[in-house]
């Protein structure tokens, strides 16, 4: 049974930020756009300005058009930064008022469920970025000052980004379901293929080409989309009208328009300000629809007219091209560069082959899950006075049948048998820490708190159980984006949104 502990992917935000060099042009491209704060901004045009000054309400949250102008200012700012053509001010201002709606939900939801992100996980984040780009924390705050970012809006940015991820991991991840006959699926049509992902950067085309050693890995593809959504049960009219858009768009850019540019006027997808940057990945890790899409499309490409369940989509083959041993001396990432092809071309090692000798730990644990009534102090709480009764002789596994919130709590929160690697950081941490038959004191992860007990330990060859783990990761990759968007279409559901730019523009058409 695959708890919520287990993270077989981690393609999400803070894996990404803690992965490369975060930049604040980066950052201000991103989710630190889209929080709402209040900051000063240019005047509105008169046409849109309205009396209220109200961009948008957010169930009871309020999102102003000041709040809306500095963003779109700061987001301005960056797209000139990275050569991306920014649409006109009235389109600019709905894209970022949409991404600040989105991210205002994410909040809502993290209150809901009481997740906080403590001083102490944003030291750490700032730590590890500051590590694993070898500079002082002091250095990594000078050149986020001399970015032209304010620091405490950098760590806001981190802080956001951890708690996106936590809920990601928790209404996501813990939702995808891989079943081994998936995963037999998976290996039986990839026979063959090196399971590890790439070993090194994608690379640039060279005006004189030279010599290529022999090609390493899976293929590698970087792609933009610009998608046109089409709501959900919409009449055939509707469909009709949006695929005509797309249409359009298209001859556009076949007529030599900027792709970036239209994907950031036009564009329904979460990468719009982005110039549509899905990030870089191998072929296979794309939706099957994109890959046939785009399998004869070379460098600079676009496809056709892609239509899948979210509406229609136009994709632009930005690079595409074989990982090579061996691999080069990585640089400093670009500040512009997209920070998903960051993380997916950093060196990574090959598959290991032969015996591979690992110690598994067989574990059970009691999950209490934190949430408006239950907080962190309460939760931690619960499960020290679990403790305390267990230390007086009562049944771990019994004690998780009646209190763990776990789907593994009818077992008596067994897991199994573990591999490495194969539960969140925090868990495993505490986990390897105990001797056998202790029990930990209480710890937190993204899914709230544990008390851990080591039933035993165990060598073992995990050669075959190694290709099946990178499987069930690679068809993970697959389906976290889709799945994401669909969490996201939830919250937009189950809320109550007052989009006032939208219908400004919608009565003005």
């Amino acid at each position: 049974m695959m708890s919520g502990l287990r993270h077989p992917a981690r393609a999400l935000a803070l894996a990404i930020v803690l992965g490369a060099w975060v930049s604040a042009p980066a950052l201000a491209a991103g989710k630190q756009a889209n929080r709402p704060a209040p900051a000063p901004a240019a005047p509105a045009p008169a046409a849109e300005q309205f009396v209220d000054g109200i961009a948008a309400i957010v169930d009871k949250e309020v999102i102003t058009l000041a709040q809306v102008d500095a963003k779109a200012a700061q987001v301005r700012r960056q797209m000139e930064q990275q050569r991306i053509p920014v649409p006109e001010a009235p389109v600019l201002r709905r894209q970022v008022l949409q991404q600040m709606i989105n991210a205002a939900l994410q909040d809502h939801e993290a209150r809901r469920v009481g997740i906080r992100v403590s001083d102490a996980q944003v030291d750490h984040a700032v730590q590890t970025i500051a590590q694993r780009n070898r500079i002082s924390v002091d250095q990594l705050q000078k050149e986020i000052a001399n970015s032209g970012m304010n620091w405490n809006d950098y760590r806001a940015e981190l802080r956001s980004q951890i708690q996106d991820d936590i809920l990601r991991q928790r209404f996501v991840e813990d939702r995808i379901t891989i079943s081994d006959s998936d995963i037999d699926a998976f290996l039986s049509m990839n026979a063959g293929q090196p399971m590890a992902a790439p070993p090194a950067a994608v690379p640039a085309p060279q005006a004189e080409p030279e010599p290529a050693p022999a090609p390493a890995g899976p293929e590698l593809v970087e792609l933009a989309q610009i998608l046109i959504e089409v709501p959900d049960y919409a009449a055939n009219s509707v469909v009709e009208e949006k695929r005509k858009q797309a249409e359009a768009i298209l001859r556009k850019l076949k007529s030599g328009a900027d792709f970036a540019g239209v994907a950031a006027a036009s564009s329904n997808g979460p990468q719009a300000l982005e110039g549509g940057n899905m990030g870089i990945r191998p072929l296979h890790d794309w939706p099957d629809l994109f890959a046939r899409a785009i399998e004869n499309t070379p460098p600079g490409g676009i496809s056709g007219i892609v239509q899948s369940g979210r509406g229609f989509h136009i994709l632009k083959v930005l690079r595409r091209g074989y990982a090579q041993r061996p691999a080069p001396r990585a640089a400093r990432p670009d500040a512009g560069q997209n920070a998903q092809a960051q993380a997916a071309a950093a060196p990574r090692a090959p598959a290991p082959t032969g015996p591979m000798m690992v110690t598994q730990t067989h574990a059970r644990h009691i999950l209490i899950k934190t949430s408006k009534v239950v907080d962190d102090d309460k939760a931690r709480a619960i499960l020290e006075g679990l403790r305390n009764r267990i230390e007086h002789g009562e049944s771990f596994a019994e004690l998780a049948k009646r209190y763990s919130e776990d789907a593994s709590a009818p077992q008596g929160g067994d897991l199994g048998w573990l591999n490495p690697g194969e539960t969140v950081p925090a868990f495993e941490q505490a986990m390897n820490a105990l001797q056998d038959g202790q029990v930990s004191q209480p710890v937190k992860s993204p899914f709230g708190w544990h008390l851990i007990q080591v039933e035993a330990r165990q060598t073992k060859n995990m050669e075959q159980e190694f290709r099946r783990m990178q499987a069930r990761r690679e068809l993970m990759q697959r389906r976290i984006g889709p799945a994401y968007e669909d969490w996201l279409d939830q919250l937009r559901s189950q809320a109550y949104i007052d989009n006032r730019l939208e219908k400004a523009a919608a009565g003005g058409r």
